[in-house]
């Protein structure tokens, strides 16, 4: 029977990816760094709006105020769509699918030039065989689901394009 260090793998992978001269995106000089508290998020309008900022700046740190300037402003518009999914025979929904999209853009305070753009795009549905009050809170629960996830998506490519940007 063959015995497994785990120790000596870990120590292995940590080893071969120091080599490949990969580093964490958040580590000292890490590319990543350049995003953390320097990010103003456009002011939320509506509730998705405001989940999406919320998730945003928690995962970059709350941005400076206008008075304080900044390195980059993160304007977005939303887009949520619902659809019902499953239908009974008496023409009642009892699931229903939620769609988003965030088009968004970095861009330089200073030079107002965009240093990144694009658009995310993903769905999450909600079950509304409950009573009212169980379909309105996993309604809501989608949508914030939804909109951490829209988030999610902004910020790992933000980090990929974050050695590109200007300190």
């Amino acid at each position: 029977m063959l015995l497994c260090n785990r120790r000596l793998i870990i120590l292995g992978g940590a080893s071969a990816l120091a080599g490949c001269g990969c580093e964490p995106a958040y580590g000292t000089g890490g590319s990543a760094s350049k995003l953390q508290g320097r990010v103003r998020v456009d002011d939320p309008v509506g509730r998705p709006a405001y989940l999406l900022t919320r998730e945003i700046e928690e995962r970059l740190g709350a941005g400076p105020s206008l008075e304080n300037g900044g390195a980059y402003g993160l304007s977005y518009a939303i887009t949520v769509d619902e659809a019902p999914l499953a239908i009974l025979s008496n023409n009642t929904a009892t699931r229903f699918n939620v769609t988003g999209s965030v088009t968004y853009a970095l861009r330089d305070l200073e030079s107002t030039a965009v240093l990144v753009s694009g658009q995310e795009r993903n769905f999450t549905s909600y079950s509304a065989s409950g009573t009212p009050v169980a379909t309105q809170a996993a309604a809501r629960d989608a949508e914030e689901r939804l909109m951490v996830t829209l988030a999610d998506q902004i910020i790992t490519r933000l980090i990929a394009e974050s050695g590109n940007l200007p300190i």
